[in-house]
């Protein structure tokens, strides 16, 4: 009976999905819990989600040194620091920096984003499908030992 039990613990403990953390950064809270939505917390079934929430670049960076963050989600329309900025700020002064994924008002506005060195973009208004998606391939890159852009060394 012991060895069945241990087997069903091992077998419960492989489909346990994995736990990371995300950063969420945009001065409005109402747009936090957009995309907090849009997540979710479980994007895809091998994986579940918690958010630390960010309203300021100042915030950003004391969660950047607090916490193990897996991704960061920025807004991109935030103000006075826009989320392509906090990401290219964020790849030049951390030497290991999260992925990060910024969300858009405009797909013309990819090539900043580009120049930015974010790993991806979402565009307003947000599909949860679509993102969901991004976030899971983003993650689980993560956990395959991807390099995010703008990594130093």
């Amino acid at each position: 009976m012991s060895d069945a039990h241990s087997h069903r613990d091992a077998a419960t403990a492989r489909t346990e999905p994995e736990r990371y953390t995300i950063l969420l950064y945009s001065d409005d809270p109402a747009v936090r819990d957009r995309i907090r939505l849009a997540i979710g917390q479980r994007p895809a079934a091998d994986l579940t989600v918690e958010f630390v929430d960010a309203a300021t670049w100042e915030q950003c960076r004391q969660l950047l040194d607090d916490y193990e963050i897996d991704l960061m989600v920025l807004d991109g329309e935030a103000a006075p620091a826009g989320g392509l900025g906090i990401a290219r700020q964020v790849k030049d002064e951390y030497r290991v920096p999260p992925p990060t994924c910024v969300v858009i008002a405009r797909a013309a506005d990819r090539w900043l984003a580009a120049f930015a060195q974010v790993d991806e973009t979402l565009v307003y208004p947000l599909d949860p499908v679509t993102t969901g998606q991004t976030v899971a391939g983003m993650l689980r890159a993560r956990r395959a030992g991807a390099v995010p852009l703008g990594q130093i060394g």
